[in-house]
């Protein structure tokens, strides 16, 4: 039997460990500084943990969800997203007592999982990286997770990046709103897709973000959000745009845009990219908004809420369409040569002299001859090459090789296990 990974799934290699590792480390930088603190939730939740929180009308619900019935009889979902179980863990743990700090900032990352076709940038199991804001209604709040997600961005080398934003209103605008809309789309029921026919009288704001082509051009007049704000969401997103524009941020206002989840209020955006690698057009790249409901439909008190997502898989197709450079990791400081059998010990306390030191070594584990153990030091770019073989054990001395300048030296033993630092450390730090 020939064994293959599931479909809609990737093996990350280690080569390609290098640029996640620099995303999340970026990301982790990033957030710090806007004093964001790292959470981490089970990949696992109860089903209602999603159902209440996403809407039972969203495609993530009715389509794309892994569910299923665990060994105790419980409805058990893999997490489709992210917000819903920061949510949970905030009301669960009582994040929002009276000692905590307000707003508290929230960063996660890590796999989430969805049933639906993969495509490029799109798996069934896919990584996100996200954060969360508890407790502050303020549209400054709002404009420093927008801004944090362009720093992030802009951080990581992406190019031709354009910011999205819309209003959802409070509950007043979006009462009036959706009556408005099922007043225009009633007369072209029959002309709905099957999914916006459910929809229509359940959560019609669904049927602006649908897919469907005949859906899209039905809607194209539809009336707009923005002539339905009560003057205190218009006056939030009023000050919302103002902000922005004070930080030079470049915005567009699109009233058609809903985003996928129900939870969502006040403002929402997305950052997008143009780029063929991720498809013809604008393609979304972190997207996230104002869910100030969503904490007591959890079961936690009233509490405001912002945050954002960005998928990995697809920023990192994005960097390499864009050829962003990654850093070198992993860089070997230093390959020790060993020739004969009675060198073996020696040289592997070389080995662990040097990584105690600080710095990356590597040996030869396949008894191979020196020409062979020098090929290697070489495909790995070391930066020293140690050599050391029985007349230099017996006069307890190596050779001592800097590879960019070709430099060779003899060095005593003793002062490679006790002053390896002081010798070498400067040059190997550069």
């Amino acid at each position: 039997m020939k064994y293959q990974r599931p479909k809609g799934t990737a093996d990350i290699l280690p080569e390609e460990a290098v640029a996640w590792s620099y995303i999340e480390d970026i990301a982790k930088k990033t957030f710090a500084k806007y004093r964001f603190e790292e959470i981490r939730t089970p990949m696992f939740e109860n089903f209602e943990v999603f159902s209440r929180s996403a809407g039972d009308t969203s495609d993530i619900v009715t389509k794309e969800m892994y569910d299923f019935e665990d060994k105790g009889g419980r409805h058990i979902t893999l997490r489709p997203e992210g917000t819903a179980g920061v949510v949970r863990a905030f009301v669960e743990n009582k994040l929002y007592g009276p000692e905590q700090i307000k707003p508290v900032k929230l960063y996660y990352m890590g796999p989430m999982f969805r049933y639906e076709r993969p495509q490029s940038g799109r798996l069934r199991e896919f990584h996100q990286i996200g954060v969360e804001a508890f407790g502050s209604e303020s549209p400054n709040l709002d404009v420093e997770v927008i801004a944090m997600g362009m720093h992030l961005l802009n951080r990581l080398g992406i190019k031709h990046l354009k910011l999205v934003i819309n209003t959802l209103g409070d509950q007043e605008t979006r009462s009036a709103y959706r009556k408005a809309l099922i007043d225009y789309l009633e007369p072209h029921f029959e002309e709905l897709s099957e999914d916006s026919k459910e929809r229509l009288h359940r959560n019609p704001l669904r049927v602006l973000d649908s897919k469907d082509k005949n859906d899209q051009k039905l809607v194209a007049d539809a009336p707009s959000i923005l002539d339905y704000l009560t003057p205190e969401s218009k006056t939030h997103f009023e000050t919302v745009k103002t902000l922005l524009s004070d930080l030079d941020v470049h915005y567009e206002v699109d009233a058609s845009m809903v985003r996928g989840l129900d939870y969502y209020n006040h403002t929402i955006f997305e950052i997008m990219a143009n780029d063929k690698s991720l498809g013809e057009g604008d393609v979304t790249v972190c997207a996230g908004g104002r869910y100030n409901g969503l904490v007591e439909e959890l079961g936690g008190p009233q509490t405001p809420g912002i945050g954002f997502g960005l998928g990995v898989e697809r920023l990192l197709l994005l960097m390499q369409a864009q050829k962003v450079a990654l850093p070198v990791q992993n860089a070997l400081d230093v390959y020790v040569v060993g020739i004969g059998d009675q060198t073996k010990a020696e040289t592997l306390k070389l080995v662990e002299t040097v990584r105690q030191a600080g710095f990356s070594a590597d040996q030869d584990y396949l008894n191979r001859k020196p020409k062979a153990q020098f090929k290697t030091a070489n495909r790995l770019n070391a930066k020293i090459v140690i050599t050391i073989g029985n007349d230099e054990l017996e006069k307890q001395v190596v050779n001592l090789k800097v590879m960019a300048t070709g430099e060779e030296q003899q060095v005593k033993l003793e002062d490679v296990y006790q002053n390896f630092p002081a010798l070498f450390g400067e040059f190997l730090k550069r």
